[in-house]
């Protein structure tokens, strides 16, 4: 079933979830280690009832101080989303970063367990092809280094749904009707996105099904009227709808309801993983994508333009480090505090029209504000812009470029 000798274990905490394979990891971590098992399961806004865990893991034979069940939403959205979110943070140009940025949370969290209640190893469901196995266990390696790490689907041998479910009646593991068939497609859900891959979506010829979104309608089902919304921002970070001040977790909430409602957020992606491949997803971020463009608007008028091109050009470096599971990482945390600083003076709002699938930048507003429009006005502007220095300006410019052709001239 496993290694022969697996390294002893004496406690380990588990990323739990209650679900069918962290189940069946929970009793192969018993009957294969023999040690004693802490059940740690995240709320990040993912829309799933968890008591049912608790529950679960008690059928299962884990005392109840061995059962954690925590509400990271806030902390999720504050300390992870929006950080990322004032870097304008995306991978290969258009991913949003949904499962990758909740992993460093979920890692700091059991480390932290393991600390208090004395564990020596940290486990975790990932597979041995993704990236997440990777991002936890850079977060446990970052936060404690000598923690040992147990990794089931890289060491057992229930390689089939088949054998799974024949694990799990040997365990008298309660299996739920829809576990017994082989799932068309997996999918990891927290507040900023829901992300499906697998089975059905493996061919990226093939159009995704409608039936594998959940969280937005499509466009040609929203409303033929646009939605109208105004975003506040303070230092980089959305702060109200409408002028209502929210919790973070409550606003990002607010617009996951306006991007499905206006068949906003869908993403159908071939991206180039860490480990090596290729791999066909779809994510539904549909607040996230709102966001983005918001924060870019406040930006736009905030924003000096030698900083707003250095963000722009560091950016992918910032999201690619994330992606990786670098998020305990000196680079990462070095780049956060260049962002940080840039967004000093990104305060202000913003407003949206939100028109089936599409999102169109209004207006913008900022006490902040770098826009001057007696600079830019066509009319003879109040202040002093002489236009006869642009011609100095230009031929400044000019010069390396009328030497270049000079020289192609000479020698033709």
């Amino acid at each position: 079933m496993s290694d022969a000798n697996p390294k002893p274990v004496n406690k380990v905490v588990l990323a739990y979830s209650g679900g069918l394979d962290t189940s069946i990891i929970l009793k192969w971590l018993q009957t294969t280690y023999g040690c004693e098992v802490i059940t740690f399961t995240a709320d990040l806004g993912q829309g799933e009832e968890l008591e049912p865990a608790r529950k679960k893991a008690e059928l299962l034979g884990i005392k109840p101080e061995n059962i954690f069940i925590e509400d990271l939403r806030e902390e999720f959205v504050r300390d992870y989303v929006f950080p990322m979110f004032r870097a304008n943070a995306v991978y290969e140009g258009v991913y949003l970063l949904g499962t990758s940025i909740a992993r460093p949370l979920i890692a700091k969290k059991q480390i932290e367990i393991a600390e208090r209640l004395g564990a020596d190893a940290v486990c975790h469901g990932a597979t041995g092809k993704g990236n997440d196995q990777v991002r936890f266990e850079l977060g446990y390696y970052a936060l404690k280094p000598d923690v040992t790490v147990i990794a089931p689907w890289r060491e057992w041998d229930l390689k089939s749904r088949e054998q799974l479910i024949a694990f799990a009646e040997q365990h008298q593991i309660p299996i739920s009707k829809d576990k017994r068939g082989e799932s068309p497609f997996s999918v990891d859900a927290n507040l900023l996105h829901a992300s499906s891959e697998g089975k059905v979506l493996e061919d990226p010829a093939d159009e995704v099904p409608d039936y594998v979104y959940s969280r937005t309608l499509s466009p040609e089902e929203a409303p033929d009227t646009p939605t109208i919304v105004t975003i506040g921002f303070e230092k980089g970070d959305a702060v109200s709808i409408d002028g209502e001040a929210l919790s973070p977790a409550t606003l990002l909430a607010k617009l996951n309801q306006l991007g499905h409602d206006n068949g906003i957020g869908r993403l159908d992606l071939v991206e180039n993983r860490f480990v090596g491949m290729k791999s066909r997803g779809m994510y539904e971020t549909p607040g996230g994508t709102i966001l983005l463009p918001a924060h870019r608007a406040i930006e736009s008028i905030t924003l000096d333009r030698g900083a707003a091109h250095l963000k722009d050009q560091i950016m992918p470096q910032y999201a690619e480090l994330i992606y990786n599971g670098f998020w305990f990482s000196p680079e990462r945390e070095m780049l956060q505090a260049l962002i940080d600083k840039s967004q000093e003076m990104v305060t202000g709002e913003v407003r949206l029209k939100l028109y089936k699938g599409g999102i169109h930048v209004i207006g913008r507003t900022s006490p902040n504000s770098l826009y001057d429009q007696d600079l830019v006005t066509f009319e003879e502007g109040a202040v002093a812009y002489d236009h006869r220095d642009a011609a100095g300006f230009i031929k400044l410019n000019a010069l390396r470029l009328r030497t270049l052709a000079q020289r192609k001239k000479r020698q033709a």
